[in-house]
């Protein structure tokens, strides 16, 4: 009977999961929020990656100054 409450938590974890899944996924609300936060991602995502080319394009030409500078 000792495994009886774990049968009975994850029978009631389900019921509510599936209540909280289905009650965000039909609310209008949590579509919005979950469209306008996918977007930012993506935005910052593309932004962090411009960053990231600029820094490296930095480095290449900081290293070449170095090395013009440290051959004279």
């Amino acid at each position: 009977m000792a495994g009886g409450g774990n049968f009975m938590h994850r029978v009631i974890s389900y019921v509510v999961n599936e209540f909280v899944v289905s009650g965000l996924a039909n609310s209008p609300t949590f579509q919005r929020f979950a469209v306008r936060s996918s977007k930012r991602m993506e935005d910052l995502s593309n932004i962090a990656a411009k960053k990231k080319q600029e820094l490296a394009e930095q480095m290449k030409d900081l290293s070449k100054n170095f090395e013009s500078f440290k051959n004279q």
